[in-house]
Formats: structure tokens, C-alpha cells, sequence
């Protein structure tokens, strides 16, 4: 089946694989182009193969390194003369242990690695494209960011801070560019895995709707906030999470 150009160009950062890939994936089909990044220049490769090489471009680099952040929008404009939509999805969580022992300069690696780099990629798209001629910006943020989530708390700490970025980012940007966040719960990447393997099925039994997430939810998602469908959404965090907060609830 021709997929039809929808002659719309997105930037999605940690796009190799796991969420950023199933984010790729959804625009593609539905006839964007899309530029992808990621640290390593073979996953990166390997990925604009599936893709398709005429629907993608990818650039390695890593996402706080702000040569980067400038080289993937050049890259991108160069490719396709615009960038519609940004996709900040790249990220990191080296840490597993209570706040009290965190080593803060991990701390701060995460936080340069989740917040620092989506809001340098933001201005960088802003100041190309998206100012002059309007767009979308998704900001991949996660359950772990607007609830207590022991253990992971350096990476909820900054991902809490992701769901205020959109926030201003949104009032600021309006009303030509609308800036959304996406909040998963855990979604089956290797990103996560540490999250439920050896346990899938004990940790699926905890979700509502029976089953761990898998990046084609959150690519729905994002095609969703990055579509006309949702012209009159900005600021908003969209939580896919199965129902797990469902769980919350008292009895």
C-alpha cells in the first residue's frame, strides 16, 4: 500500500529503537518524513533501513551535547527543508536506588540527558522552523514524573520536570507551535526491561487493561498530538499507562 506524503517533517530524538522508533514508525506511515537520532551510528542505520532510507535520515550524537542538537536540525533542514514536529524522547536512567544515597552527579547527568537537552532541541527547532511557520512539539515525559516512584526517583524527579517544560514551552510558544507531553508507564523496550523481565506476566497481572505497554501505543499517541485532530490541545500531558493509576484509587 502508497502512503501518501504528507509533505511533514519531524525531528525525534532516541529514535533507535524502543519508543522513539515506534514514534518513527506511526509518522511514517502516515506519510511523514522523519529525522531520527541516537548514540550509535549502527543502530541509527539499521533503523533508517526499516524506515525506509527515502522516508529517513539519521544522525548520531548525544542528545545534551548541544553540537548535536544544532547538527540534527541543520541535518534535518537540509533533507526535507523543515522541521514540523519535534519529538523529545531521549533519555537516560543509570540510577537504581532511594534519593538518600543518590550520587548527585548522576543526578545531574540525568537531568542535562531528560530536560536540559528537550529544551535545547526546542529552541534549536524553534529558531528554524517552527517560529516562522507553526508545528507541534512532543515531549516524552512518563508516569514516574507526576506520582512517587520508588526507587527510580532521580529519573521521576526529571521527568517531572519534562511535564513543566511543556508547560512553558506551550504558553510560551502559542499559538503557532502546541507542545504536549506523553506520560507511559512501562512500556517493553530494553530501556525498561529491568521493569518487568523475568516478570512480565506478574507485573502485567498490576494493569488494568492486562498487558505492559509496547512503543506502537505511545507512537499512536504522539501521531495523535502531532495531528490536526489535535489543534486545539497544548500543555497537556497525556497519560498511556494501561489504567495502572486506576490502581490508585481508595477500596
Amino acid at each position: 500500500m502508497t502512503v501518501q506524503d504528507s509533505g511533514k517533517v519531524a525531528l525525534i530524538t532516541g529514535a533507535s529503537r524502543g519508543i522513539g522508533f515506534g514514534i518513527a514508525e506511526a509518522l511514517v506511515a502516515r506519510g511523514d518524513r522523519v529525522v531520527i537520532t541516537g548514540r550509535g551510528e549502527d543502530a541509527l542505520k539499521e533503523a533508517v533501513e526499516r524506515l525506509g532510507a527515502d522516508r529517513a535520515v539519521g544522525i548520531a550524537g548525544k542528545a545534551h551535547d548541544e553540537a548535536h542538537q544544532a547538527a540534527a536540525v541543520e541535518r534535518a533542514m537540509e533533507a526535507f527543508g523543515r522541521v514540523d514536529y519535534l519529538v523529545n524522547n531521549a533519555g537516560t536512567n543509570p540510577v537504581f536506588g532511594p534519593m538518600a544515597e543518590l550520587d548527585l552527579n548522576v543526578a545531574r547527568k540525568v537531568y542535562e540527558t531528560n530536560v536540559i537537552s528537550a529544551l535545547g532541541f526546542a529552541q534549536q527547532t524553534w529558531k528554524a522552523w517552527q517560529r516562522e511557520n507553526g508545528g507541534a512539539i512532543v515531549n516524552i515525559a512518563s508516569v514516574a514524573g507526576v506520582s512517587a516512584s520508588p526507587f527510580i526517583g532521580a529519573y521521576g524527579m526529571s521527568k517531572a520536570a519534562m511535564v513543566n517544560l511543556t508547560l512553558q514551552l506551550a504558553h510560551e510558544f502559542a499559538p503557532v507551535v502546541r507542545v504536549n507531553a506523553i506520560a507511559p508507564a512501562v512500556v517493553k523496550t530494553k530501556f525498561a526491561e529491568a521493569l518487568y523481565e523475568g516478570r512480565e506476566a506478574e507485573a502485567a497481572a498490576a494493569y488494568p487493561l492486562g498487558r505492559l505497554g509496547v512503543p506502537q501505543d505511545i507512537g499512536g499517541a504522539a501521531a495523535f498530538l502531532t495531528s490536526e485532530q489535535s489543534d486545539w490541545v497544548t500543555g497537556q500531558t497525556l497519560v498511556v499507562d494501561g489504567g495502572i493509576f486506576l490502581n490508585a484509587g481508595v477500596g
